[in-house]
């Protein structure tokens, strides 16, 4: 980070920086490109997508880099601006009355004052009057907090907010005035091999080491290794596609069954992916790593243990049957 551009933007190199983050990260090459230039330029800027797609990664890899916080804030109806501004502490302002002192500052002011990136997760379901608290942050940079005096945001300063576009239970519409405000990227899923590549990186085997935490009964690189997450990334994105399914499991889901279903393996001596017991042991772990990250269509009449049976079946039982010889 250098010294401050015009507007109050920060002069970054952009493309040092993007090198930097890049190996942080597995693929998202170009929403990493849009996202690092958006910033750079100081614009505030909202991500639309499903969860699991490495928003998050890569907003710490960003901040990281320019060594600045990160502060997150979940969107709810219970953030009031109070709790997103800060507030005076009781017992101090019985003892010392209202000041600047005893005010504790909240989120906002915090990555205001830090320059920070406030990244707001379910930005829609965040009541309008803290969202016109937020207006007053990006368009002026600066805010009036009472009884402490007016706190202008560092040069770093961003608002950063994420919306999954498909779970729009209990959401409010926002305002022109907030989406004038904002830039605006859509990040959907990573493809195969790059959601491959992830499982195997965050399952230990990346560079050939045991999965984090699994000692004896843990993953090790190895054709069990290799065919489990072949098979968990296959079957996770196969949620995404099923007609029953509202909206399916992020790669997170097949990071779980694979280190579910290494010391399931274990305690139940399969050997291989050869071994006949095999397909059975990723079912059980498939039904407790993506049961609870599936959510199905409202008309559905059907369980999340169901359709995730059905997913395996068409995986282990129909596609082998139908590509064998005769």
């Amino acid at each position: 980070m250098s010294a401050n551009g015009r507007h109050g933007s920060p002069v970054v190199d952009v493309v040092a920086t993007r090198a930097r983050v890049a190996a942080r990260l597995v693929g998202r090459q170009r929403e990493l490109e849009l996202v690092l230039s958006a910033v750079a330029a100081g614009r505030d800027i909202v991500l639309e997508g499903p969860p699991g797609t490495s928003k998050t990664t890569m907003l710490k890899a960003i901040t990281a880099e320019w060594g600045i916080p990160l502060l997150f804030v979940e969107g709810n109806a219970d953030l009031t601006p109070a709790k997103i501004v800060g507030h005076h502490n009781p017992a101090r302002v019985l003892r010392e009355d209202y000041s600047a002192d005893t005010f504790v500052d909240g989120p906002l002011v915090s990555a205001m004052r830090a320059g920070g990136f406030l990244y707001i997760e379910e930005f829609n379901r965040a009541p309008e009057d803290t969202l016109n608290t937020l207006l007053t942050a990006m368009a002026d940079r600066q805010i009036a907090v009472p009884r402490v005096g007016v706190v202008t945001a560092a040069p770093t300063f961003r608002v950063v907010a994420s919306m999954n576009p498909v779970d729009d239970v209990g959401t409010t519409r926002l305002s022109t005035s907030v989406h004038d405000r904002l830039c605006r990227l859509t990040i959907d899923y990573q493809d195969g091999p790059a959601e491959h590549a992830i499982v195997r990186l965050r399952a230990g085997l990346a560079d050939g080491v045991p999965a984090p935490g699994a000692t004896g009964a843990g993953l090790h690189a190895g054709p069990l290794a290799d065919r489990l997450v072949t098979d968990a990334v296959a079957l996770t994105r196969a949620t995404r596609t099923h007609e029953d399914v509202r909206q399916g499991s992020s790669v997170r889901g097949a990071i779980d069954l694979v280190l579910v279903a290494a010391p399931l393996a274990a305690l139940r001596e399969v050997g291989g992916p050869d071994d006949p017991r095999y397909p059975e042991v990723v079912h059980d772990a498939l039904v407790v790593a993506l049961s609870g990250r599936i959510h199905l269509d409202e008309a559905a009449q059907t369980t999340p243990e169901r359709v995730l049976r059905e997913i395996w079946e068409d995986h282990f039982v129909l596609r082998p049957a139908a590509a064998a010889p005769g």
